[in-house]
């Protein structure tokens, strides 16, 4: 899924949870645009493991649900080809041709500023959104050509807890959707490139079409910068943002994929704040308990 989208940030750090504003899937060239972050005054108060959590005070970005049953993965036909032996972790200097021709959409226009986003529907309980992430994270996305890619729990728990604060029934200002802050125009082209049909306003479908974009992400950037070195293995990060594909897949979600690789162009974080922020949530999350 594309996207660049309003965004809720939270940085869960010393056992203190940062919130900030959320963002979503986008797609083209655009400006980067960074995540403010604050400090919450108080320590938020837990509400019980299978009630809702109480929303966040902004949220803006991507969204949509899977189904109730998840779309079993495809069987795979052919083994997947050998993949280069590489000398180093980091990233081309000049990036190979994109494997992929088509992309997603480019990311809607910024929300205006003071909108509150909306809800509807029931919002799913933490139980609920923990099994889902959990479902979305243990599936194969590229069965035949790229096996080995795999979407880590903990990344897809981070991203959904900066995107939405893991509120299943939250609609940002810029049309972002739910628990992974899915645009409808991302959803629709992530169903047509991976051959499902995920409900964007189902809380499953919602966490389905958010790995589903982080896993596209991951083979696309994967194949122009890192010679199909699929990890997304934090050491292999440097204090440097650009110097791993986890770090680029992060900003990418957020941006869009043009805003970080480009052909001919070296690798770019263009929104390093909310890269700190998922990196942070990855380990120091509450959401990583639930």
């Amino acid at each position: 899924m594309r996207r660049e989208l309003g965004r809720w940030a939270t940085a869960v750090a010393a056992g203190l949870l940062l919130s900030g504003a959320v963002s979503g899937c986008g797609g083209e060239e655009r400006p980067a645009r960074e995540v403010a972050v604050e400090l919450p005054s108080e320590a938020p108060v837990e509400t019980p493991a299978d009630e809702p959590s109480e929303a966040p005070p902004a949220v803006e970005a991507m969204g949509a649900a899977p189904g109730a049953t998840p779309s079993p993965s495809a069987t795979p036909t052919r083994k997947p080809t050998a993949k280069p032996t590489r000398t180093s972790s980091g990233p081309l200097a000049k990036p190979k041709p994109p494997t992929e021709t088509k992309v997603p959409p480019p990311p809607p226009k910024p929300a205006p500023s003071g909108c509150q986003p909306s809800y509807r529907g029931t919002q799913a309980t933490r139980s609920q959104v923990k099994s889902a992430l959990s479902d979305a994270a243990a599936k194969t996305y590229w069965p035949t050509s790229a096996p080995d890619i795999r979407i880590p729990l903990n990344l897809l728990k981070a991203t959904a807890w900066q995107e939405s604060g893991w509120q299943s029934n939250i609609v940002a200002c810029d049309g972002g959707i739910g628990l992974m802050q899915v645009m409808p125009a991302t959803a629709d082209w992530m169903n047509q490139r991976f051959g499902e049909s995920y409900d964007i306003n189902a809380y499953r479908d919602n966490a389905y079409l958010g790995a589903n974009y982080l896993a596209w992400l991951t083979k696309y950037i994967g194949d122009m910068y890192f010679e199909s070195d699929y990890r997304l293995d934090a050491s292999l990060c440097t204090s440097e943002l650009n110097s791993c594909l986890l770090n680029a897949i992060i900003a990418a979600y957020n941006y869009g994929p043009y805003a970080v690789a480009q052909e001919g162009e070296p690798l770019t974080i263009p929104n390093p704040q909310y890269v700190r922020n998922v990196r942070a949530l990855m380990t120091e999350c509450v959401c990583l308990s639930y």
